[in-house]
This record gives structure tokens, C-alpha cells and sequence, in this order.
């Protein structure tokens, strides 16, 4: 898992309210248990027509939303059901981050596990952004996850919240399972310790 420190990037707006997972990725792309090209997939259903093309009024089909890493939702982003490959089709796409006023707990949870941060932030930061980015579409934000701050264009610093263990693991760039791999030795030193104990009784 690529580690998540500090991240300039411009944003790419979708204001579109309870986004569910289905939306994110529809059920008929979830037989797959590869990442690789999951981000084509992103949006499906509103990012194509019937024959696959690409719909030019789609957001994620403008020249604007070329190299953007940050995803700027509505709120509520990611409720429904759950389903990881919501956070890989983002994170394929080329999104590090998303932003937004709440999040299903289940898609933070993914999201954190995957290497993608939910920002939440309150309703005046949230329309804030989405009014630079109305105004000034290379507008650029930066993501600083050892502070948990959002610096938005004009220079206000904005904190988030995040799970301490989550941000630990985003920080190091590791999983829960690299988590624990890491910790290897002194997991096996302690069952040492923990066996003497026991045949000494």
C-alpha cells in the first residue's frame, strides 16, 4: 500500500448526494478479484452510455478532471452496501483522497484499509470548496495527514478527524496484515515468553 503523507493535488467536484457503492462500482463489475483496471470502472453507469462511450457532460470525462487526486463529493458519499472494490475503482482511477461532509461508515472503513482517505469537513468548508472549484476548476487543496489538516486555496487550515490507528497505518504506507507482519519478532518474543512461563509452573 502506497504511503499517505502530504498531498497537493487539484480536485475534481460531484456534488451528488447518498453516492452508494452501486453507483461507485456497479455489482457486475464485483466478480473480479484483480485490481488492475477497476478504475475504468469507476462511475460506470453515469461515466458511459449503452455502448460504452464515454458521456462528455460526466464530470470524470472532462479535460478539468485530467490528473486530479482528490475527489470533492456530496454528502453522505459511499452508504449502500458493502463492497472494497468501491475504494479500488477510486484509487485505480487515480483519487487519493475524497471529501465530503460524511461518509458510510462501512466505505470509511474500506477506504482506510486500501490506502484511501475520507476528509470529512463541516457544511461552510464543504461549499466553500465547492465554490472555488465553480470559479477556478486548477484550483488546488493540500492534504496533510500527520496534522489531519485541509489547506484549502486561500491559506485556512482546516482539521479532520481520522482513527489514530488508521492514520498510523496510512502514514506508514502498510495494511492491518503488514501491520502485524512488521511486529513479527516481538510477537514471537512474547509467545517465547509466554511458553517458559508455562513450563516453568
Amino acid at each position: 500500500m502506497q504511503a499517505f503523507t502530504t498531498l497537493t493535488a487539484r480536485i475534481v467536484a460531484l456534488p451528488n448526494e447518498n453516492v452508494d457503492t452501486d453507483q461507485i462500482i456497479p455489482a457486475r463489475f464485483l466478480k473480479a478479484t484483480d485490481k488492475v483496471g477497476m478504475g475504468d470502472n469507476l462511475f460506470a453507469d453515469w461515466r458511459y452510455d449503452r455502448e460504452g462511450r464515454p458521456r462528455p457532460d460526466f464530470v470524470l470525462n472532462t479535460p478539468e478532471a485530467r490528473g486530479a487526486a482528490i475527489l470533492l463529493a456530496g454528502d453522505n458519499f459511499g452508504c449502500g452496501s458493502s463492497r472494497e472494490h468501491a475504494a479500488w475503482a477510486l484509487l485505480g482511477y487515480g483519487f487519493r483522497a475524497v471529501i465530503s461532509t460524511s461518509f458510510a461508515d462501512i466505505f470509511r472503513n474500506n477506504a482506510l484499509k486500501n490506502g484511501l482517505l475520507p476528509v470529512a469537513v463541516d457544511a461552510a468548508t464543504h461549499w466553500q470548496l465547492f465554490s472555488v472549484v465553480g470559479e477556478e476548476s486548477a484550483a488546488e487543496v493540500t492534504i496533510d495527514l500527520a496534522s489531519q489538516t485541509l489547506r484549502l486555496p486561500d491559506g485556512r487550515a482546516v482539521r479532520f478527524p481520522i482513527d489514530a490507528f488508521a492514520r498510523q497505518c496510512l502514514l506508514a504506507g502498510v495494511d492491518e496484515l503488514g501491520y502485524l507482519l512488521a511486529r513479527a519478532p516481538q510477537i514471537e518474543a512474547y509467545e517465547q515468553r509466554a511458553g517458559d512461563m508455562v513450563r516453568t509452573k
